[in-house]
């Protein structure tokens, strides 16, 4: 089992190059480190940071939501100016709350909630951070900190839909094989805060929006659902994405859906004018960093795209055909390689008897059960899959790693991967043969890591 490494530790120095001889498994996580510690809000966050207002007139006030949002508040706290009147509200995930430097004080509140499914305390933070927009003025400043998981985490259900009935949404969607573009766009038209509606809120306020993008494509109104951004999806979108995934909703969503009463702020709305949107870290800006890491280690490396989609096992079976070749000495990646990739796959949960224990894992240790499948074995290949925000659905752990003995020391231990695939349970497969990578929280969130060593 991969165990926890000094660069997950936010604002950690440069991670070290590994020494030629460590293993392939060892050069694989460094990369991985890499690419979180070009994506923490530390290092990314200076250079988008507005001018405080004048204090005589106005005040800045910061909101946000998202598994990076504790870092991203310690990061704003620690690079505002000293002299400059700074408050706000900050809600991130149960234990993503990095540790606070040592005196660095205290400007902006904040709480931790449930992630993936909403609870009690999302929902109670949310209602705190739209009163905090009563009373803004044209001279004061809004800055937002959002990244992914402030769909969840920011959670204030649209009238007529109660906390209870936002959860099970919520776990149909998981369960279902939407992607990130579709969850959203429903999640966006059952909320009073989501889909463009805090930035409406904040309305005559200047609205700068401060994001780490965790999407494939980058678009901010997908990010943690757009709080902040114009929406251009309709009620009829959402509505489309409920049939499509056979979601299970009272007719009384359906009636408010169909009659457009839900919809959002568009593109063009004067709410949104003066606003600005600043990425700070991106899922491209990682894969380059671990692509220039492999290079200094004297490998070639190739990105294949940020934007990767599909069901996770199946990604991980394409990612295998091209290892297999590429160890063949054949296909466009020529050996010694590192082949890395990112975006957000999906997991369909497929249904289960009653008898059959109960799968558990998410979308990086669904591709290594994938993968590990299609090679079959193949000398000369190695993997890692994690997610960069070190949590792999909503187990302890960030992802699984695969080495040319995967299946045969699985076996060797009783555990078949395709049976373990028809249940959805990579950590019960990898668990055993010590092939977790836990990290614990990284405090930043650049979504789905993949890298294959071929030798």
């Amino acid at each position: 089992m991969i165990e926890p490494t000094d660069s997950n530790t936010r604002g950690a120095g440069p991670v070290a190059l590994p020494d030629a001889n460590e293993s392939p498994l060892f050069c694989l996580r460094h990369l991985y480190d890499v690419a979180v510690q070009r994506a923490l809000p530390l290092h990314n966050t200076a250079a988008h940071l507005p001018t405080p207002p004048d204090p005589a007139k106005g005040r800045t006030l910061v909101l946000g939501a998202g598994k990076a949002g504790g870092a991203m508040a310690q990061a704003v706290e620690a690079l505002w100016p000293a002299d400059a009147p700074l408050s706000g509200l900050v809600v991130t995930r149960y234990g993503h709350t990095p540790p606070r430097p040592a005196g660095l004080p205290e400007r902006i509140e904040v709480l931790e909630a449930a992630h993936p499914v909403p609870d009690a305390a999302g929902l109670q933070a949310a209602e705190r951070i739209l009163e905090l927009t009563q009373g803004l003025t044209a001279d004061d400043l809004v800055l937002c900190l959002i990244s992914g998981g402030g769909s969840s985490l920011l959670t204030l259900p649209a009238e007529g839909i109660d906390l209870q009935l936002k959860q099970d949404i919520n776990r149909q969607l998981l369960a279902s094989g939407a992607n990130i573009s579709e969850m959203n766009c429903l999640r966006k038209h059952l909320s009073r805060i989501k889909g463009g509606r805090l930035a409406a809120a904040c309305s005559p306020a200047r609205v700068v929006t401060l994001t780490i993008s965790d999407v494939p494509g980058d678009d901010p109104s997908i990010i943690a659902s757009g709080p902040t951004v114009p929406d251009a999806t309709s009620c009829a979108d959402a509505l489309a994405i409920l049939q499509r995934y056979a979601i299970n909703v009272p007719d009384s969503v359906l009636q408010a859906l169909q009659s457009g009463v839900w919809e959002t702020p568009k593109p063009g709305s004067p709410v949104f004018a003066g606003h600005s949107v600043h990425m700070i870290a991106t899922p491209q800006q990682s894969l380059e960093a671990a692509a220039a890491a492999a290079r200094a280690m004297g490998l070639n490396a190739y990105i294949l795209s940020d934007e990767i989609e599909g069901e996770s096992r199946e990604v991980g079976k394409v990612h295998a055909a091209l290892a297999r070749a590429a160890a063949k000495g054949l296909g466009p990646f020529q050996k010694p390689c590192v082949i890395l990739s990112g975006g957000e796959t999906t997991v369909t949960i497929k249904p289960q008897t009653a008898d059959t224990p109960k799968g558990r894992g998410g979308r990086a240790g669904e591709f290594c059960m994938g993968l590990a499948e299609a090679l079959q074995g193949q000398n000369g290949v190695w993997a890692l899959a994690a997610d960069t925000d070190g949590i792999d659905g909503i187990e302890d752990n960030a992802g699984a790693q695969v080495g040319p003995d995967t299946l045969a020391r699985a076996l060797a231990l009783g555990h078949k991967v395709d049976e373990h695939l028809q249940r959805n349970d990579a950590y019960g497969f990898f668990e055993p043969l010590g092939d977790l990578v836990i990290t614990g929280p990284t405090h930043t969130n650049v979504n789905d890591f993949r890298a294959m060593l071929v030798l």
